[in-house]
């Protein structure tokens, strides 16, 4: 048994990380941030995405089966290419990379992003008449590929790409279970692909491979519970949700990042 695994906080830690992916990949994509900075509490970022990686690619093929029918074809052809793009990056400068700036970046713009959209949603609510409410934005090239790219970076160094995929996908207004399904389907593709750097830079060895193999039984409860409570929720009631994990993590991020690079 990996010596990981006789550690009652980690075991802890680690129940809860995964039955908190699972929850995410079944139908609230920004709380499936928090599993790394959770782990991270008591092993080192690099391990903890190296041991989440094999048990998000199960849930993964779970939740694109319950989603199977549900994704916008337009946005994921310009997104995937994209987020491979921004995962190559991550995987040819890993070695240099300093993952607290990352952790900050990724922070700034989760908690910029949900102050804005909140400011949005307001005033949509106070809006008299359709002309007041923000207008919702189609699929945009140019924006895809820069977001993308930058939840592939994110999501290869610490399966931190929500921030940067919910910034394009959220201002377009998707129904929860068109928005749900090609979410699911986005990062069940970006996880396959950084199977191969993950691999030649040595972060599925055998003890994390172990370790994750262990904890697998979680992954379908969690995903199962997520599609539970997706369907049962009020479509705005579940993106106010989202956002609020997304703020709540983009604090998370931007404090970890702080306190480690300051050293405090």
């Amino acid at each position: 048994m990996p010596e990981l695994l006789s550690d009652p906080l980690f075991v802890t830690i680690a129940v809860i990380a995964v039955i908190v992916t699972g929850i995410s990949k079944g139908g609230f994509g920004g709380v499936a941030l928090l599993s790394v900075p959770l782990m991270s509490l008591v092993i080192s970022p690099i391990q903890a995405a190296g041991i989440m990686l094999p048990i998000m690619i199960p849930m993964d093929f779970l939740s694109i089966w319950v989603y199977r029918k549900r994704w916008d074809r337009k946005n994921l052809l310009i997104l995937i290419p994209a987020a491979t793009i921004g995962i190559t990056i991550g995987g040819l400068t890993a070695r240099w990379v300093n993952e607290d700036i990352v952790r900050l970046l990724v922070g700034v713009i989760a908690v910029v992003f949900t102050l804005h959209r909140w400011r949005g949603l307001r005033r949509a609510a106070r809006a008299t008449s359709p002309a007041d409410a923000p207008q919702r934005r189609p699929p945009n090239r140019l924006l895809g590929a820069f977001w993308g790219t930058c939840a592939g970076f994110t999501s290869f160094l610490a399966h931190a790409g929500s921030p940067p995929y919910q910034v394009y996908m959220l201002p377009q207004g998707l129904s929860k279970e068109l928005y749900t399904g090609t979410s699911v389907i986005f990062f069940g593709s970006l996880n396959a692909i950084k199977l191969i750097p993950y691999g030649m830079l040595g972060q599925l060895s055998l003890t994390n491979l172990s370790v994750s193999l262990t904890l697998l039984p979680l992954a379908p409860i969690g995903v199962f519970l997520g599609v539970w409570i997706n369907r049962r929720l009020r479509e705005d009631l579940f993106f106010s949700i989202i956002l609020t994990a997304i703020f709540i993590v983009g604090l998370k991020l931007v404090w970890d990042g702080v306190y480690n690079l300051l050293g405090v």
